[in-house]
């Protein structure tokens, strides 16, 4: 399975409240309805393993893609097009990897 793994941090001045409240209004639910999706997850860092707080990403996302054509043909949406623009007026320099499993 591929997985896409998103690393951001938020742009200055953007309010980590009113971006957590976009997520879960309109980021998590478009994401996870996408034709090709199999999960979607945003996660916030708290911290380092080993108790140090200075994180070189705040947010991590993990999209779990069944079918990437379908996938990429999903994400070429109006809709979905708008919902990426809201990400980039939140964030600041996203890097999107695509992974698979090596199992």
């Amino acid at each position: 399975m591929t997985t896409i793994v998103v690393l951001f941090n938020l742009k200055a001045g953007a309010n980590r409240e009113t971006y957590e409240q976009w997520a879960r209004d309109v980021d998590i639910p478009n994401v996870r309805r996408l034709d090709g999706v199999g999960g979607f997850e945003v996660l916030r860092s708290e911290g380092l393993l080993g108790g140090s707080p200075d994180v070189p990403y705040a947010y991590v996302e993990l999209i779990q893609v069944d079918d990437m054509d379908r996938f990429m043909s999903a994400v070429g949406t109006e809709t979905m097009q708008e919902v990426a623009a809201q990400f980039r007026e939140f964030t600041d320099d996203a890097t999107f990897m695509v992974t698979e499993s090596i199992e």
